[in-house]
C-alpha cells in the first residue's frame, strides 16, 4: 500500500534550519508530483511547496520563497524540504503529499505529519 513517512521535524531556535524528509513507497514515485503542506494550530492546512515528477519545476508559497527549498531523489523515492531562517510562525505540523494518475485514475495521499516547533 501507499506509504509516506515524514521525518526530520523537531525543535529549533528562530533563525535556525531543519531538513524534512518524506520516504515514499507503494507507488511509482517518479510519476508523482510531490508537495509539502503545513498546518498550524487553529489554522487551515496550507501549501508550502510543490515539485513536479521529474523535479524540473518547483513552486512555493510566497511566505516561504527564498527560505525553503523542495527537492526530490527519484532513486531513493524521497522528497525533502530544506527550511532555513525559520521563524516562530513556521511552527506547524508539516505533511507530505503525493499526487499521481495511474491507469487514468487520479490518486492523492497524505503522510502522517511531522511537528516543527520554532522557539527560543
Amino acid at each position: 500500500q501507499v506509504q509516506l513517512v515524514e521525518s526530520g521535524g523537531g525543535l529549533v531556535q528562530p533563525g535556525g534550519s531543519l531538513r524534512l524528509s518524506c520516504a515514499a513507497s507503494g507507488f511509482s514515485f517518479s510519476s508523482a508530483a510531490m508537495s509539502w503542506y503545513r498546518q498550524a494550530p487553529g489554522k487551515e492546512r496550507e501549501l508550502v511547496a510543490t515539485v513536479t515528477s521529474a523535479g524540473r519545476s518547483r513552486n512555493y508559497a510566497d511566505s516561504m520563497k527564498g527560505r525553503f527549498t523542495i527537492s526530490r531523489d527519484n532513486i531513493k523515492s524521497t522528497v525533502y524540504l530544506q527550511m532555513n531562517s525559520l521563524k516562530a510562525e513556521d511552527t506547524a505540523v508539516y505533511y507530505c503529499y503525493a499526487e499521481f494518475t495511474f491507469l487514468g485514475v487520479r490518486s492523492a495521499y497524505w503522510g502522517q505529519g511531522t511537528q516543527v516547533t520554532v522557539s527560543s
